[in-house]
């Protein structure tokens, strides 16, 4: 599954310094719906990882290898069962868990290879969403969220609190969490009510 431009220029703005904090030097990382391979070559610049990634566009497969990126032509969508138990450290998913078919499956698959997992996804509570449906009556439209209806590829709109749900049901542990607003930062009114002003949503969990 590729994601789109405009999202990943957003990715690097908003989660990557966050993201590599949380991933140890010299680890071995799968990054899901890896785009160009822009965040691992990162990540193998500044932390020397031993990087992997998926993708679907033939043109990121292309560009992930012209960077040395080990790339995999795979849909999401198909599952990971190519994977082995536990054969990565951290597992990323970046912007793509509301655009595929079956999120909580591939939350599973995610924990069952992953030692660790990251997730970041945009909260659809966030407070101007709502009132956007509220006073024009229409879907929102943000550089967040740059598509109108019938052409997004979001088919599963996730918020923090529906997230939150899901890792209770599954007995999954968070193990770190946080939530940024529109300048990219966190700040008290994120602690004080994180799915109302949260505009993106950025989790590491396991099993």
């Amino acid at each position: 599954m590729s994601l789109p431009i405009a999202v990943r220029k957003v990715i690097m703005r908003a989660d990557v310094s966050i993201i590599k904090g949380w991933i140890e030097p010299q680890s071995q990382v799968l990054d899901l719906g890896c785009g160009d391979g822009s965040f691992l070559t990162l990540l193998k610049q500044e932390k020397n990882i031993f990087d992997c990634g998926l993708d679907l566009d033939p043109d990121n497969i292309t560009k992930c290898l012209l960077a040395g990126i080990n790339v995999i032509e795979q849909d999401l969508d198909k599952g990971l069962a190519n994977f082995s138990d536990n054969s990565f450290d951290t597992v990323l998913l970046t912007q793509t868990l509301q655009a595929v078919q079956k999120p909580d499956v591939l939350v599973d698959e995610m924990l069952r290879i992953g030692k660790k997992c990251i997730i970041t996804f945009p909260n659809f509570a966030y407070w101007r969403y709502r009132f956007y449906l509220i006073a024009k009556g229409r879907m929102p439209v943000s550089p967040y969220i740059p598509y109108e209806w019938y052409n997004t590829p979001n088919i599963h709109f996730c918020t923090i609190k529906d997230f939150d749900a899901l890792c209770k049901e599954k007995n999954i542990k968070v193990l770190n969490r946080t939530v940024v607003d529109e300048n990219y930062k966190n700040s008290i009114l994120m602690n004080l009510n994180s799915n109302f002003f949260g505009i993106n949503a950025i989790y590491q969990i396991s099993k």
